[in-house]
């Protein structure tokens, strides 16, 4: 029997993982491996739901979003006795590694498998970026891209009716995509999770935006920040009630998850996903692949759930310049 590895996607999906998948299925065979692709993820591990994957299989993928081979996530797999029946799965299965797409939770699983003796690498695979160890995650950018189209919209429709708008974007409690949107879309206001923020400080923000005749006052606040997204629109409307000045709440949601991934979430998902075959070819496991300095490293699992996040207030200072 050939040598063989396993690759699956855990946690939510990033565009991007099809790409990833792929990368990893034609960079194995190049390094002599037969690749199974465990469906929904860990849940399908514990399952033994895997079926091998031909070059021609993963044909067509890399413009498509989601996983074709689906994730989920597993109670189940949680638990010791779940962790050792996937360990079990996988000798079953003839793995002698596995590339795991996902992020913290899916790393944190991943660490599991390794202290019983898995061959693991880790692709940081999760929208909100919130892995510090590496620069970028699969699927960021795709997210990014699909914000600002959606805040572009807002601000047409904003425009025309002269309405505060405030939008709600996906980060859980990591600020980066709101950030980010802030910037590139021309919004009034960002709020997130990491620096503090003083409801009297919207009121004065929309009060200078009127006072120089601006026609829309566009908030993006990240889910996991406070005050919420739904605490702003009320602030807004109560503030601009004597005018009729009202405010709309739009949450995303996971529109930002689906979607063609962006040329740069193509490329990277191919880099990320070879570098990975190349780490368990070599004999190196329990790590992560990182994207640093325009360059595809890696690091151990354990220092990629360490890392400490940027300091985002040179950006949050950039924000504030921009939208005056």
């Amino acid at each position: 029997m050939p040598r063989r590895i396993g690759v699956l996607c855990s946690g939510g999906d990033a565009p991007g993982m099809n790409a990833c998948v792929r990368a990893v299925v034609r960079a194995g065979h190049a390094a002599g491996f037969e690749v199974l692709g465990v469906k929904r993820g860990y849940a399908g591990l514990l399952d033994g739901d895997a079926e091998a994957l031909s070059s021609r299989a993963v044909g067509g993928l890399l413009r498509h979003g989601g996983t074709e081979i689906m994730t989920a996530r597993s109670a189940q797999f949680m638990t010791e006795a779940g962790q050792r029946q996937a360990i079990q799965r996988m000798q079953e299965l003839g793995m002698e590694g596995l590339v795991v797409l996902g992020g913290d939770g899916s790393t944190r699983g991943a660490i599991a498998l390794k202290d019983l003796g898995a061959h693991v690498v880790v692709i940081p695979a999760t929208i909100d970026n919130d892995m510090a160890a590496t620069e970028m995650s699969l699927g960021v950018d795709t997210a990014l891209n699909t914000i600002i189209d959606a805040v572009d919209k807002i601000k047409d429709t904003a425009s025309s009716l002269q309405r505060g708008f405030v939008v709600e974007v996906m980060g859980r409690n990591c600020g980066y995509l709101a950030l980010m949107a802030a910037i590139a879309g021309g919004a009034e206001l960002v709020v997130l999770p990491e620096i503090p923020l003083e409801p009297d400080r919207i009121t004065r923000e929309l009060e200078d935006a009127l006072s120089r005749g601006k026609p829309h006052f566009i908030v993006i606040v990240a889910e996991g920040a406070k005050p919420t997204a739904a605490e702003v629109a009320e602030i807004i409307g109560q503030a601009g009630a004597d005018r009729e000045y009202q405010a709309r709440l739009t949450v995303l949601g996971h529109v930002q998850r689906g979607g063609t991934p962006s040329a740069f979430d193509r490329l990277l998902a191919s880099r990320m996903g070879a570098h990975a075959v190349e780490l368990l070819a070599s004999g190196q496991h329990g790590r992560m692949v990182v994207w640093r300095q325009g360059r595809v490293a890696s690091c151990t699992l354990e220092e990629a759930l360490e890392a400490k996040r940027p300091d985002w207030h040179d950006l949050y200072a950039l924000a504030d310049v921009l939208s005056s």
